[in-house]
């Protein structure tokens, strides 16, 4: 059973929406543009060849890595995008052994000099890392804070963390990255972002009457186990709030009786033992002589 979509523009945080926008040959002037805004590139991108998404190991038993866009441009520089909306304990774990796929291809048989291509790893986070910066780019360095190797760079985009509004968007990087927050409950294009061009275009391939039958339904199939997850995780948050609450409370009850055991205690030393006191009270006997 289909959903009924009352949204004019997709999601661009399923992977239907980020692959159908920036996956694609016949978009990927969308990519080039994201990259050559994003990344600190002497040469820009003038062209992109996605490549196979699943690549597999070195054998049979390795396990496979399947990422959302896999591209290489005109000098053979290694591209992956990464869109990830839940967050993961290991997500920097993953970064790292994801980008370990295009430097075992680039190995060649017989006599190689071990040269290898750039490769950059951009990941586009539904949630925070470490910090409160919404780009970070993470280079090998030695101890001085001298870069080591540039042929390897990851960039973390950590979404909430770009709470701009469009009167504040400065360049146009900030523009891709307003659309990608704001796009899902957008009715009409910002008058900021109406005037350029290709975001303008960005946002006609992204709506979803303008997708065929098989498209919509496959959207609609992704968002649903978007939202799915949403509520499941919601759910499982406000019962843990919850949980924490009954726990506080119970925690505040037995606090506050220990602390009428203790108030009733310093009213009897004066006529009472502490073996009598710790019999009336339910205290021990050493508690009682630690308040005398």
């Amino acid at each position: 059973m289909c959903m009924m979509i009352k949204d004019k523009y997709i999601d661009p945080f399923t992977d239907f929406g980020f692959k159908h926008i920036f996956g694609t040959e016949e978009n990927k002037r969308f990519l080039i543009s994201f990259l050559n805004d994003l990344l600190d590139i002497d040469d820009k991108i003038i062209d992109l060849e996605y490549r196979n998404l699943e690549k597999l190991g070195l054998n049979i038993i390795d396990r496979r890595a399947i990422f959302d866009v896999y591209c290489t441009d005109e000098n053979n520089n290694n591209f992956i995008v990464e869109l990830q909306r839940s967050k993961q304990k290991y997500f920097k774990d993953r970064s790292l052994y994801y980008t370990s796929f295009p430097i075992q291809q680039q190995s060649k048989r017989g006599d190689w000099d071990y040269r290898l291509k750039k490769i950059f790893f951009v990941g586009i986070l539904d949630f925070t890392l470490d910090d409160d910066n919404y780009v970070t780019k993470v280079l090998l360095k030695d101890d001085n804070n001298q870069v080591f190797y540039d042929k390897l760079t990851y960039y973390y985009l950590q979404m909430p963390n770009f709470k701009k509004q469009e009167k504040e968007l400065s360049n146009h990087l900030e523009y891709w990255l307003y659309y990608l927050n704001n796009l899902a409950q957008s009715q009409t294009i910002p008058e900021t972002l109406a005037n350029d061009a290709l975001i303008t275009e960005a946002f006609h391939v992204a709506e979803f009457l303008a997708l065929n039958e098989d498209e919509q339904f496959a959207y609609q199939q992704d968002l649903k186990r978007r939202l799915d997850y949403k509520n499941v995780m919601d759910y499982a948050k406000e019962e843990g709030h919850k949980e924490g609450r009954k726990k506080g409370h119970e925690e505040g009850r037995e606090e506050g009786r220990e602390e009428a055991k203790i108030a009733l205690a310093k009213k009897l030393l004066d006529v009472l033992d502490a073996d009598v006191i710790a019999q009336k009270t339910g205290l021990s006997i050493a508690q009682v002589n630690k308040i005398k």
